[in-house]
């Protein structure tokens, strides 16, 4: 959780520019990951990460739109390449074998991440309106932190179950393999 940007310095335009970044890159990360697991099924790991995707990419325009309000189409100071990590998940995080629940704790880990991001740049902002977006982005990211914990404590036991390899699994009663089908 990174950011090569003095805080001290961060005008409105560029705290909403690195806010609608932020998301940008969490919701880059999550549909990797989505994209990387491959979902079979509408509860599993991947479309846990689908629709953390959906709902990043829905508040970095939320951001963008009130950043183009006030500010137009002003160039921005602010790259991706000066955040790294600040809500996006770790790149380890996902395996093919992942519960939802495990997807889950990935997801609160992030949102977690992103609410200690704004809480410690509020030490370091001037800007008493940059001050108030970080308190307000702060205060969001608690509030994911607990839609997801709502989330996760609603699961039923089969959610915290990872998944099998099917060729790991013994031979059972009526499974045949492939060369003895055509027997």
């Amino acid at each position: 959780m990174s950011t090569r940007l003095d805080l001290s310095k961060l005008t409105l335009m560029d705290a909403l520019d690195l806010a609608t970044l932020i998301e940008v890159e969490a919701f880059k990360r999550y549909t990797q990951f989505a994209e990387r697991l491959g979902s079979r099924t509408d509860d599993d790991a991947a479309s846990v990460f689908q629709s953390m995707a959906v709902n990043e990419n829905k508040h970095a325009e939320q951001i963008a739109e009130r950043r183009l309000a006030l500010f137009g189409n002003e160039r921005p100071n602010v790259k991706l390449d000066d955040i790294f990590d600040v809500e996006a998940p770790d790149f380890g995080a996902p395996t093919w074998d992942m519960s939802p629940v495990k997807a889950y704790r990935v997801a609160w880990s992030s949102e977690k991440k992103a609410f200690a991001f704004y809480d410690q740049a509020l030490r370091h902002v001037n800007q008493p309106d940059v001050k108030a977006l970080f308190e307000e982005l702060r205060d969001e990211e608690a509030e994911h932190v607990q839609m997801i914990e709502a989330i996760m404590a609603k699961l039923p036991p089969s959610a915290d179950i990872d998944l099998e390899d099917e060729d790991a699994l013994p031979d059972l009663e009526g499974r045949r393999l492939a060369k003895d089908r055509f027997e």
